[in-house]
């Protein structure tokens, strides 16, 4: 078939105008026996009509339906998922292939005013409530706290089992020296972990978050209540974690979990970003932040406070491990450094050091844990006694020497 409506124009040239098929053929460039085909049996589909070219997204469409079915409409991600099996297409395909199958969405809301910032001005903080299924099917959940430096956009992530003041405070930490730096203010919303009351939108803050943040040498702001878009770059990159980087993917605990997520940021730090056309790493460096303090104080803020218990074990992420006896009831510092676990004196000094134990409720003890307890009957420290000594070990005095002491004097 030609196009639509051929038979009727041949039809109308040479059985009403009267006009010979050689002229017809002439003027149209269509050949004779075609005509004379079309003016005998009409319009015919054409016989290569409802054949579909192979396409490079063939071998995956049941990979992409999979994907689809755990609910993950992203192109992006499926892109990338796709990609890391051999898929040498583009993403505009998989944007064609998902648009029929997508939900229908309805977006809503209020207009607002953009705002930018310079560099090194302002970063922004949210924590995110992530699920997850165990491997028992159970369904769970994790903390992940993001960040994201204003100007360049570059963005941190980092799981955590809690969302406590002194888990925000490593974060925040681990994430400067991501950025390589401190910027001026740090925009964060109304957490009861950092502030204790608001009175005229002046926020009170809670203690160690203000001394922390003078420290650090970096002012904090709060965001205006029931504002998000005041901090709608970090509250777009929690949706940005729960929809590109968490869907359809595995792992076997949470520094794993962490593990991968610094190999995504890598990627997507690297990638034009989609509001400013540039790329996030790229721009890092015009943002010139404030070094960390020199002296390292900020590395204090990686430890926890314990206190080792009667039976000499402490208590991390659900997990007891086992110290030497003789530093029961003790207050300690604690901290984990990839898959394993420190235990520290008040001044620093390392007295264990163990191995991250992955389930939950066990005692982990260590070597020679209980080792001399019950001779020195519990007690860490030898206490002092009076002592009996032999008689030809006492020294005799005279009695003028007892005098003196005692401050009277003799008049023999």
């Amino acid at each position: 078939m030609k196009e639509s409506g051929i038979t009727i124009m041949l039809r109308e040239r040479i059985e009403l105008q009267g006009q010979s098929i050689s002229k017809v053929s002439r003027d149209t460039g269509i050949s004779r026996n075609t005509i004379r085909k079309y003016l005998r049996e009409g319009e015919q589909e054409h016989g290569l009509k409802g054949c579909k070219r192979p396409s490079k997204l063939d071998p995956y469409k049941t990979q992409i339906d999979e994907l689809i079915a755990s609910g993950i409409y992203n192109a992006e991600v499926i892109y990338t998922r796709i990609v890391a099996k051999g898929y040498s297409g583009k993403v505009t395909i998989i944007k064609d292939y998902l648009r029929p199958r997508r939900p229908v969405t309805v977006t809503q809301g209020p207009a607002v005013q953009r705002y930018e910032t310079k560099p090194g001005r302002q970063v922004q903080m949210d924590w995110g409530i992530c699920n997850y299924i165990d491997p028992n099917g159970q369904h769970r959940k994790t903390a992940c706290f993001v960040m994201v430096l204003g100007f360049s956009r570059v963005r941190y992530i980092e799981f955590c089992k809690r969302s406590d003041l002194r888990s925000l405070l490593r974060c925040i930490v681990n994430a400067f020296e991501y950025f390589g730096g401190v910027p001026q203010m740090l925009l964060t919303d109304r957490m009861k972990t950092v502030i204790l009351q608001m009175d005229q939108r002046q926020a009170t803050w809670q203690a160690d978050f203000e001394q922390f943040a003078a420290e650090l040498g970096f002012v904090p702001k709060v965001c205006r209540v029931r504002r998000p878009q005041t901090k709608g770059k970090v509250e777009r990159l929690v949706d940005y974690v729960k929809d590109n980087f968490l869907p359809g993917r595995s792992f076997t605990d949470l520094q794993d979990l962490n593990n991968q997520a610094r190999y995504w940021m890598a990627i997507v730090n690297n990638k034009i970003h989609g509001t400013t056309g540039l790329i996030p790493l790229l721009q890092l460096a015009q943002e010139k932040l404030q070094p960390l303090p020199e002296d390292g104080r900020h590395e204090a803020y990686r430890w926890e406070k314990r206190k080792v218990s009667m039976d000499c074990f402490v208590s991390y992420d659900g997990v007891r491990y086992g110290v030497k006896w003789r530093y029961c009831r003790q207050e300690v510092l604690v901290k984990r450094d990839n898959n394993h676990l420190m235990i520290a004196l008040a001044d620093g000094e390392l007295i264990q050091e163990h191995q991250v134990c992955h389930d939950g409720r066990r005692y982990v003890y260590a070597k020679g844990q209980y080792e001399g307890l019950v001779s020195q009957q519990g007690k860490p420290h030898t206490p002092s006694y009076a002592r009996q000594i032999l008689y030809d070990e006492v020294q005799i005095r005279n009695l003028d020497e007892y005098a003196a002491m005692t401050g009277v004097i003799s008049h023999g």
